[in-house]
Order: C-alpha cells, then sequence, then structure tokens
C-alpha cells in the first residue's frame, strides 16, 4: 500500500506539470541518477528535470534500495536498472555511464545525486559553459563559508579539493560535488575502479591526467538536513588510496 501511494503521489505530481509546454529541452543530453533509498526526493527531482531534458533521457540507477526508489522512478517514466544489493554511487555510475554509452544518442551525460542538494534549474548553465569554453567536464562549484553545509563536510571538502588540486596541477575548488557535465568522448576514455563515493575522485584525477579540461559552474549550496549515505571514516580511507595510487 505505501508503494501504491507514493507512486500515486507521484503521477499526480506528474500530470500537473505535464499539461505545460516547455521549449528548449537538451534532447542529445543524458541525466544518471545513482540512487539509494530516494522514494521521497526522486519525484521532486524528475519533475524539475524534465523540464531541460525529456524523461526518456533520465537514467536512474537504483542501487539496491530497500524503499520504493524503482517503483517511483518508473511511475516518472524514466529509465530504471535496478540493483539487486547496494553496490556503492561508483558501481552505479559506472553502470549508468556504460548503459548511456550504448545508447548512441548523446553527446553529453550529466550526472546528479537523488537527494535534491543538486539545482536542476544550473543544467543550462552546465551546457552554456561547455559551449563557450569547450570544457570537456564542468562541475557545479558550492559555496562552502556562509552555507548550510555542515561543519564536517566543509573541512571534507576543502582539504580533499586542496589534495586534488595538487595531485592533478590543476586548481579544483570543488572535487566533491557530483553535480558534472561530461562529455561522451570523456567516457569513451575514462573507466572507474572505485565502487563508493571515491570513484568522483578516481574520475576526475584520471581525466585530468588524459588531458580533458575541466571548468566549474557556481550553483547553490542545499543542505536541509538530509540523512547521509556517505560512511566517513571509511570514505576518508578510500579517497587517501585514491589519492596514492599510480594511474
Amino acid at each position: 500500500e505505501k508503494s501504491g501511494n507514493c507512486v500515486r503521489c507521484f503521477e499526480e505530481y506528474s500530470m500537473s506539470i505535464q499539461s505545460t509546454s516547455v521549449s528548449g529541452q537538451m534532447t542529445d543530453t543524458g541525466v544518471l541518477i545513482p540512487a539509494y533509498n530516494a522514494e521521497n526526493t526522486l519525484p521532486a527531482l524528475i519533475a524539475k528535470l524534465v523540464q531541460y531534458v525529456p524523461a526518456q533521457n533520465v537514467l536512474v540507477v537504483n542501487d539496491g534500495s530497500t524503499d520504493n526508489t524503482e517503483a517511483v522512478a518508473r511511475a516518472a517514466g524514466v529509465q530504471v536498472i535496478s540493483m539487486e544489493v547496494n553496490r556503492g554511487k561508483g558501481s552505479a555510475l559506472s553502470k549508468g555511464f556504460e548503459v548511456l554509452k550504448s545508447d548512441g544518442r548523446f553527446g553529453n551525460v550529466i550526472t546528479m545525486d537523488a537527494d535534491l542538494q543538486h539545482p536542476a534549474d544550473r543544467i543550462p548553465d552546465l551546457i552554456r559553459t561547455k559551449t563557450r569554453t569547450g570544457a570537456d567536464i564542468v562541475i557545479g562549484r558550492r559555496r562552502r563559508q556562509g552555507s548550510k553545509m555542515p561543519i564536517h563536510r566543509i573541512l571534507s571538502n576543502s582539504i580533499t579539493s586542496f589534495l586534488v588540486s595538487a595531485r592533478t596541477g590543476r586548481k579544483i575548488p570543488d572535487s566533491q560535488c557530483g553535480f558534472r557535465l561530461i562529455g561522451m568522448d570523456v567516457l569513451a576514455e575514462i573507466t572507474v575502479n572505485s565502487a563508493g563515493f571515491e570513484a568522483e575522485t578516481e574520475f576526475l584525477i584520471r581525466a585530468v591526467q588524459k588531458g580533458f579540461t575541466v571548468e566549474f559552474v557556481p550553483v547553490e549550496t542545499i543542505y536541509d538536513g538530509e540523512k547521509s549515505h556517505m560512511q566517513n571514516w571509511k570514505t576518508t580511507v578510500n579517497f587517501i588510496k585514491v589519492l596514492l595510487k599510480d594511474y
């Protein structure tokens, strides 16, 4: 019954926006959303997303959720892949990249978290920056000081961004932001082995070392008390391993 209520709630929400025709959808851009227990946030995220990209361009990788994430995503009319068990954000991203690469319709892929921390209305800014600069990767840059970002995340982001900058020789102001536009030519060459949150750092290091260019776009820092699935100690250890690895 709970699943039915979630699906019904999304269908009512979706119908309320379908009557409004939105022009300028980015048909050559795919959106990849790794999702774990995201039934409460996916409806609002997807409803906002379809203002910018067609629903069939959106892929949700349900990473072994124990709630109604899969049902809610399917009710939204987007593509859904479900893993039987939770394998981690890196594994979900890798699986999604493979599917979108094989699709053949896309020149770019945008990655977004399912928890509403990434503002969908900044998607046009990512596209414009790529067009203006020719960058291979465009990443959201969140403001840390004076924002709602928890203090431990401010420290983590500041330290990891400094270390990744030193490792790559490229100024990386926000290494942890998962709101990224990635050109398909990058995905054709870069794969990652990390299964967890550290996969995004590995991807960035590999891409810069391959000579791909990176630009950043200011985006809102959104934290509203959401429960994080990041295990801080484990993620820190894995990050250090990724940072010290010879690629």
